[in-house]
């Protein structure tokens, strides 16, 4: 059985492109004892992919030269010699961006066919849903009549974090980059309102959009957007850090200049990264779809198909030419 994989061939500088790539074909090895073979249909495209590319320490390892490239993955068992998994079962793990994938079963777990659209479990009901779940609700602790801001607010974080805030009875205002995405986050997703980041003065617009200061700020895109919203925070404001994406690509990574503003406003800013919360998921997951059973909270994906347009779909998060939760297809439900 042959396998298309995705190899790291070099660290990149700023954007990755086509020299950061090697798409090899493979032979799939035979499966040892306690081992199963997973066939991917559906793997997960995030902006820590970025990050993992850095030869530098953080809260995973580097993806290192040669290495399939690390993701999130939806597919189904074709072969097992593990207790815990069939054949014919679908799982959710970190399979790398290959069509097919060996597991020792950890960090594996199964979903069902059925309860939602399998791409879902890579968005809402899947990594981007439980790090807006945890974030906003953990780090960000909003309480009902708070004005929450959310950058990133038209992706497949941001969107559900805006959601779930106005579930909680907040006043929420997202920032995403034009007239599209601000229509879509007002009026399918209930924002209260919307910055065009792309065509406003972002502190002018904060501060409109914000008349009473910031109580909650979740940030996914880092740099000036950050050093804007931390000058307008409120009395006891709670920042979370899920990402910083305007700076992953960038050769001079720079922090916020206005840290200050925490302390004038006894506020706190706290990162914080989903993975800590593993052995919840299963709360996030019931609560997330008991929301979305009841029409309370909403989901979006963009898929790309094709293993060999990775690298160019990867670029989607970057150029923001996608709307919602970015996705690869590169296998087929049934067979």
């Amino acid at each position: 059985m042959t396998n298309t994989q995705i190899l790291l061939a070099q660290r990149p500088t700023g954007l990755p492109d086509a020299s950061t790539w090697n798409i090899v074909e493979t032979e799939v090895p035979e499966l040892q004892d306690g081992q199963l073979l997973i066939r991917s249909i559906y793997i997960s495209l995030d902006p820590a992919m970025r990050g993992w590319l850095r030869d530098v320490r953080s809260y995973l390892p580097p993806v290192q030269i040669g290495e399939v490239m690390r993701a999130g993955a939806v597919g189904q068992v074709v072969a097992s010699k593990h207790p815990d998994f069939a054949e014919g079962d679908y799982v959710n793990g970190w399979t790398g961006v290959q069509q097919y994938a060996i597991s020792d079963g950890s960090m594996l777990y199964k979903v069902q066919k059925g309860l939602a659209p399998m791409p879902t479990y890579l968005s809402t009901l899947g990594m981007p849903g439980f790090t807006a779940f945890f974030g906003l609700l953990r780090v960000g602790k909003p309480v009902e009549g708070d004005t929450v801001l959310v950058s990133g607010a038209a992706g497949a974080v941001g969107s559900v974090v805006g959601q779930i805030a106005k579930l909680k009875g907040c006043r929420v205002v997202g920032i995403a980059g034009g007239p599209e995405k601000c229509k879509y986050i007002k009026e399918t997703l209930g924002f209260d309102e919307a910055i065009d980041y792309k065509n406003e003065n972002i502190v002018e617009a904060i501060k409109r959009t914000c008349p009473k200061g910031i109580n909650v700020y979740f940030d996914n895109v880092g740099g000036e957007i950050l050093e804007a919203a931390l000058g307008r925070l409120a009395f006891g404001a709670r920042v979370a850090i899920c990402g910083a994406i305007s700076q992953y690509n960038s050769t001079e990574i720079k922090g916020p200049a206005n840290y200050l503003s925490l302390l004038v406003n006894r506020a706190s800013m706290e990162g914080f990264v989903v993975i800590d919360y593993t052995k919840e998921y299963g709360t996030a997951a019931r609560e997330m779809g008991t929301w979305m059973a009841e029409g309370k909270l909403k989901t979006k994906e963009f898929i790309v198909d094709g293993i060999e347009n990775f690298p160019t779909a990867l670029l989607r998060l970057f150029n923001g030419d996608k709307l919602g939760k970015l996705i690869l297809k590169v296998g087929e439900e049934e067979l």
